[in-house]
């Protein structure tokens, strides 16, 4: 890693608690599970862990419904193990995120069930967003609005009152203009800060303020397709139009919430952080989250939507770059999440997704790995019954949600439930998972997990990896991207359908995302669909 505040280049591994360790047998991941995989992650070459909601929830929507956000929900364990947790990641030199939800709360919040309980225009009406409806009697919702989840983004309560959800019904929006919210969010922030947490993941940090609430929009249905993480077909000038002005995300007011956020890190030692999920159009609008005063890292999702394309990545690298610059923010990269689909299958081949892993190792900035990407697992194929994803349920099923790329991990290829748990696990593993078990894996120095491994390692020994020196692009052949990070490296991708061999400096191969390669005589003779790392 490279000098600076340890956030700057960090590799961080995204935990989905449920699905990374059961250790009660309940069929279910826990925190104690999470302290049980540190050796592994600390092995693997983590330098933090982000972890996914394991608050008080009804879990309707895997968590990210929080009715409690400072306390831990009794399917994860107790304060206690949150605890133990923080303080043993800490030991083993693993910094910690928490994830932190501020464009809704669950319906089974005290406040919501304050809020229905309550008349109409009253104080706790008003820290959500309750309107009465159009029509002759009230019937039709406020506006058109459809919730990410598919159906209507307002369900209608007993009094007549309409409530805004952009998500499940079971997640109304909370309203920021009320000050209450501003305070609640504050404590919650500093409970965990106290409890010794390096830094928070922000949920649609671009979601919290709205206008506009009484207006329709012009194509509510493909607006939401617009706005999906999970690669729908849709060409970018109908993105760009669709999002060039959403109502609901990326409003002004949010930048007021973040930087008053940012005074509150401050106040903390230790270089505390925020990352932004802010999927915002176009791009460059990203870097306004980051700008000095506001968070401190924003999801590349430009970088994370493309093909297996150099010419398109190594535009929206150089774009990614530049629009960093002037706000002095680091990149970040990142292949897949709890909410898309797994990166082998998005790209189509393990393969590719290996090259595609060593290209991003290579960048500068930070990169995060969702849990079983270094393995590399592919989304798994679920059955109808066994999908749990409110997208999967408010769609009738035509929306398959992503319960594919939640399946909990294998751990031992020959242990029931491959050393997930000794109970049945909430979503069901694939029969043939026991190739990608971290035992199996740990075997073969060609395994996806042994190529993380150096590579990870490498970008803390090497001087040109990690850090967020300079990148030097050599001009190549179509179909390849070849650039230098000083001191010292040559970094080569060939995402043709062909060997190709061209002319380098390097002298020897530090690392290749697979075999068939040569190096003689200053000639690279680069296999297809491959990454390689050459020592100058």
């Amino acid at each position: 890693m490279g000098p600076g505040a340890w956030w700057r280049d960090a590799a961080i591994y995204q935990v989905y608690p449920r699905s990374f360790r059961d250790s009660n047998g309940d069929g279910e991941g826990d925190l104690q599970g999470v302290i049980a995989g540190l050796p592994y992650l600390a092995d693997l070459g983590i330098d933090a862990i982000w972890l996914s909601p394991f608050y008080k929830s009804p879990n309707k929507d895997g968590g990210y419904d929080v009715s409690d956000p400072r306390d831990v929900d009794p399917r994860f364990g107790t304060l206690a193990d949150a605890k133990e947790l923080i303080e043993k990641a800490h030991s083993y030199g693993i910094k910690f995120i928490a994830d932190i939800v501020p464009n809704h709360f669950s319906s089974d919040h005290i406040w919501f069930k304050e809020a229905l309980a309550a008349p109409k225009g009253s104080a706790s009406r008003s820290r959500f967003h309750f309107y009465d409806g159009r029509g002759e009697n009230g019937e039709i919702p406020p506006n058109n609005w459809i919730s990410i989840f598919r159906g209507p983004a307002w369900t209608r309560t007993v009094d007549g009152q309409w409530y805004l959800h952009l998500f499940d019904s079971s997640q109304p929006d909370l309203n920021w203009s009320n000050p209450d919210v501003a305070a609640d969010f504050e404590k919650t922030l500093r409970f965990w800060l106290d409890l010794g947490v390096d830094g928070f993941r922000i949920d649609v940090a671009h979601g919290a303020v709205k206008e506009n609430l009484l207006i329709d929009h012009r194509d509510p249905e493909r607006l939401i397709d617009a706005l999906r993480l999970d690669f729908l077909e849709i060409s970018q000038q109908e993105r760009a139009g669709l999002l060039s002005d959403v109502p609901f995300f990326d409003r002004e007011g949010v930048h007021e919430i973040y930087r008053k956020w940012r005074l509150i890190l401050d106040e903390y030692p230790g270089d505390r952080m925020t990352v932004a999920e802010a999927f915002v159009y176009p791009s460059s609008r990203a870097a306004r989250y980051v700008r000095p005063g506001e968070l401190h890292q924003v999801f590349n999702f430009n970088f994370m939507m493309l093909g297996w394309d150099a010419a398109a990545m190594r535009a929206s690298i150089e774009g990614t770059l530049a629009e960093l610059v002037d706000v002095k923010a680091p990149a970040t990269w990142v292949l897949n999440n709890h909410d898309t689909p797994r990166v082998v299958t998005r790209i189509g081949s393990p393969r590719k997704a290996r090259a595609l892993a060593m290209l991003i190792h290579a960048l500068p900035g930070g990169v995060y790995i969702y849990q079983g990407e270094e393995l590399g697992l592919p989304s798994a194929a679920l059955p109808d019954s066994a999908r749990q994803d409110p997208a999967f349920i408010r769609s009738g099923g035509t929306d398959k949600g992503r319960d594919e790329c939640r399946v909990p991990i294998p751990w031992r290829s020959t242990l029931p439930n491959y050393g997930f748990g000794t109970g049945t696990p909430w979503l069901p593993q694939p029969t043939d998972w026991a190739q990608y078990s971290m035992d199996t894996e740990a075997k073969d120095p060609e395994s996806s997990w042994a190529l993380y491994k150096k590579s990870l390692s490498l970008r803390h020994s090497h001087p040109a990896l990690g850090g967020e020196g300079v990148l030097t692009w050599i001009d190549a052949p179509e179909g390849i991207m070849y650039f230098t990070r000083e001191p010292g490296l040559e970094v080569v991708v060939n995402t043709s359908d062909l060997d190709i061999s061209l002319p380098t400096m390097g002298t020897s191969i530090l690392l290749e995302s697979a075999k068939g390669n040569s190096l003689q005589d200053g000639v690279l003779t680069l296999a297809t669909n491959t990454t390689i790392w050459l020592q100058l």
